[in-house]
């Protein structure tokens, strides 16, 4: 729903056209952050005595991404940051409290979509149940991200639906900062956010049945072993392109399918992989 939101074509280039158009390099700022994430995750699945800091600069360094930096001393020094940023937030927490669930998919239905995610962690606070976002990146969060996030308020209906508790409070935490940003929902913000959501929903839906309707299946290159080759997007017709109309800006630069899209690309300078680092 968020991709649909930013961008309708590049929604169309990562869930429709198949295969799918071949995307940029990675991203070292990616990178990063999914090397926090999966290390805070381990670190609660390891036994109560070894979740430790040391425990937990352990995990970031064995299970380190490489991928999108400059080279092997931009990489290094960044795995220093990284350890020195899950080290110092678990030093924050409890050890023996556990949380109800770490990287959990939680779902749940309306009478008009069926919504799926993955939480990086549910804590059980008294008797309500609080969804806990990791955020890695430079820039510094702010009460409306957590108030205004479909996505939060989203993984709040669907745990407390599934946990049959109350789940009304979302937290963003900044791990560079070492910031909690809170927001505790009413029943009324929930349901408001869960409407807009359906109304997302079935705006794209109509939008993949014409595009279905008109392309259907396209079949996959063929290319000799081991070869990369470059894969472009899909041929539709006008009217159907212009469902998935681009929105240009200055997130253009880090579109992972800006090399498909002259709009993207006029609409930024390109970025290279390790750009979105905070050096």
């Amino acid at each position: 729903m968020n991709t649909w939101l930013d961008c309708r074509r590049r929604y169309r280039f990562t869930y429709l056209d198949r295969p799918q158009p071949s995307k940029g390099p990675a991203w070292a700022h990616n990178s990063v952050g999914a090397s926090v994430h999966n290390a805070l995750a381990g670190w609660w699945r390891e036994p109560y005595d070894r979740r430790t800091p040391l425990t937990a600069s352990i995990l970031l360094t064995n299970g380190w991404i490489t991928e999108g930096f400059r080279d092997a001393e931009q990489s290094g020094r960044w795995l220093g940051r990284a350890r020195d940023l899950v080290s110092g937030y678990v030093a924050t927490l409890d050890p023996s409290d556990d949380p109800v669930g770490v990287e959990r998919t939680v779902a749940t239905r309306t009478r008009v979509i069926a919504l799926s995610g993955r939480i990086d962690r549910l804590d059980r606070r008294g008797d309500e149940l609080v969804v806990v976002d990791y955020k890695t990146g430079r820039r510094p969060l702010t009460q409306d991200d957590a108030r205004s996030s479909l996505a939060l308020a989203a993984y709040a209906v669907a745990a407390s639906a599934m946990m049959r508790t109350p789940c009304r409070t979302v937290e963003l935490h900044h791990l560079p900062t070492g910031e909690i940003v809170e927001w505790r929902h009413t029943e009324e913000s929930l349901a408001r956010h869960l409407s807009r959501a359906e109304e997302v929903a079935m705006e794209a839906s109509e939008a993949d049945d014409r595009y279905r309707g008109a392309v259907g299946a396209r079949p996959g290159p063929r290319r000799p072993p081991g070869e990369r080759q470059t894969i472009g997007p899909a041929e539709v017709p006008g009217d159907v392109d212009k469902l998935f109309a681009p929105s240009p800006g200055p997130i253009c630069s880090w579109c992972d399918f800006r090399r498909h899209c002259p709009e993207g690309q006029a609409a930024g300078p390109e970025r290279q992989p390790w750009d979105g680092l905070a050096e």
